[in-house]
C-alpha cells in the first residue's frame, strides 16, 4: 500500500515534465505528418506556418497550440524544481512569453509567399519574431544555469552544445530569409534543433526531480 502511494506521489511529482514531453513529441509527429498530407508544399520554399494554410491546416494549428501549452507545462516543472538561479527563472519566464506568442501563431495562421499580405498574416509575423527571441534568450539562460548549479551540472555539456547549435541554426535561418534561398530546409532544421532542445529539457528535469526524491524519499 505504501507503495502504491510512493508510486503516486512519484507521478504527480513528475506530471509538468511528462506532459511537456508528449506536448512536444505530438507536435513533432504532427509535423512529420504535414509533410505528407501537403507535398505540394516543397521544402525549399515551405515554412512550416505554411502548413496551417489550407487542407489539413487543423493539424498544424494543434500542433503549434500543443507546442505552446508543452512550453507552459516545462516553465511551471522549471519554476517548481527546475534551477533556482536568476537565469533559470528568467530562462522559465521566457517559455511563458513563448507560449502567449505560439497561441497568437497558431490563432492568426501566415499569409503565404504568393498571396497578398493581410492583418492576419503581419500578427502572425509578429509572433513568429516574438517566439524567436524568447526562445533563444530562455535558451541561453537556462543553459548558463545549468552549468551555474552543482545539481544540474551534469547535463551542462549538453546544454551548451544544443543552445550552440540552435543560435547556429538561427543563423542559418535570418540569412536565408529572402526570396530564392533555401528558407524552407533552415526553418525546419532550427525547429529540428528546438524540438530537441524542448525535449531534452523536460528530460532532464523529469530525471532531476526523481533522483532528488530518491535522496529525499520522505
Amino acid at each position: 500500500m505504501a507503495g502504491s502511494s510512493d508510486d503516486l506521489q512519484h507521478d504527480r511529482s513528475t506530471i509538468w515534465p511528462r506532459a511537456a514531453t508528449g506536448f512536444f513529441l505530438y507536435f513533432a509527429a504532427a509535423l512529420s505528418l504535414m509533410h505528407l498530407l501537403r507535398p505540394d508544399y516543397t521544402i525549399v520554399d515551405h515554412m512550416i506556418s505554411d502548413y496551417a494554410v489550407g487542407r489539413f491546416g487543423w493539424i498544424m494549428t494543434s500542433a503549434f497550440v500543443s507546442l505552446a501549452t508543452g512550453c507552459l507545462a516545462l516553465a511551471i516543472g522549471l519554476f517548481r524544481d527546475g534551477p533556482a538561479s536568476w537565469p533559470g527563472r528568467i530562462g522559465a519566464a521566457l517559455l511563458v512569453v513563448a507560449f502567449a506568442g505560439l497561441i497568437v501563431t497558431a490563432l492568426y495562421p501566415t499569409d503565404l509567399e504568393t498571396a497578398p499580405s493581410t492583418r492576419t498574416g503581419d500578427i502572425h509575423a509578429i509572433s513568429f519574431l516574438v517566439n524567436i527571441v524568447s526562445v533563444l534568450l530562455s535558451t541561453l539562460c537556462l543553459a548558463l544555469s545549468y552549468a551555474l548549479e552543482p545539481r544540474w551540472r551534469a547535463h551542462r555539456s549538453a546544454a551548451l552544445a544544443l543552445a550552440g547549435l540552435l543560435l547556429a541554426a538561427f543563423v542559418a535561418q535570418y540569412l536565408t530569409l529572402h526570396r530564392g534561398a533555401p528558407y524552407g530546409i533552415t526553418n525546419r532544421l532550427f525547429v529540428a534543433v528546438l524540438i530537441a532542445w524542448l525535449l531534452s529539457n523536460g528530460l532532464w528535469l523529469q530525471s532531476s526531480m526523481i533522483r532528488s526524491r530518491q535522496r529525499d524519499p520522505a
